[in-house]
């Protein structure tokens, strides 16, 4: 089982829906843990009887929300505490301490940290970053109007004294190119469509499904993603 962490404070819930549809699609098991304090997965993903904490299966996918810690889930699913959960991937989206910490997402083969550029999601998700002393290196998601080379640069400046290691790769997601208006129809249809989307948007769920799975291959991904 790959576990794959997703930190920041900047929303990431469609991003990961996303992920896990071509993940799901090329014949992996694949399981989202909403371990945020907002939980945006209770209220986008479909549940027939949503409860406090629960596990509903959308579009094929396994979605968790409301656990306080991977011991509360095993519990809920009948496991024992070394017990395999049974997925070939997890993917962890996490935007606070206790998150990371009671997920062990430190742990994580792959870690993502994930922001835009307004002053919350900058300083929330450093002041995270801050508290937590991350063993792997990290890999950037930027979400920018233009992303320009001064918002790189203030990043940098806001991040010098942290001790994290940044892998040479960076995902660039521009707002404002029609994105966010087709995530938006998917909640309202329930759905996870690419239709819609833009090519920078595809490329780089391509990308991003590679890195977490290098088995499967880039013609693979954008075939699946052309007929999703």
């Amino acid at each position: 089982m790959k576990k794959i962490g997703f930190i920041g404070v900047y929303d990431k819930t469609d991003l990961l829906l996303c992920i896990a549809k071509v993940l799901r699609g090329n014949g992996k098991k694949v399981l989202i843990i909403d371990a945020t304090t907002t939980q945006k997965g209770r209220y986008v993903v479909p549940a027939v009887k949503p409860t406090k904490s629960y596990i509903t299966e959308f579009e094929k996918i396994d979605v968790a929300v409301g656990f306080e810690s991977s011991l509360d889930m095993r519990r809920y699913l009948g496991l024992e505490d070394r017990e395999p959960l049974g997925y070939d991937i997890v993917l962890i989206d996490s935007d606070n301490y206790d998150g990371v910490m009671n997920f062990q997402l430190l742990s994580s083969e792959k870690i993502y940290y994930t922001t835009s550029f307004d002053a919350y999601s900058l300083k929330k998700g450093i002041e995270l970053l801050g508290q937590l002393s991350i063993p792997n290196k990290v890999t950037r998601i930027f979400y920018s109007k233009d992303m320009l080379k001064e918002e790189e640069e203030y990043f940098d400046y806001l991040t010098l004294e942290l001790k994290v290691s940044w892998t040479e790769q960076k995902v660039y997601f521009l707002l404002e190119n029609g994105d966010q208006a087709a995530l938006i129809e998917n909640q309202r249809l329930e759905k996870i469509r690419f239709k819609d989307l833009s090519t920078e948007f595809k490329d780089n769920i391509v990308f991003l499904v590679r890195d977490i799975d290098s088995s499967i291959s880039e013609k693979d991904i954008r075939n699946l993603i052309k007929n999703l």
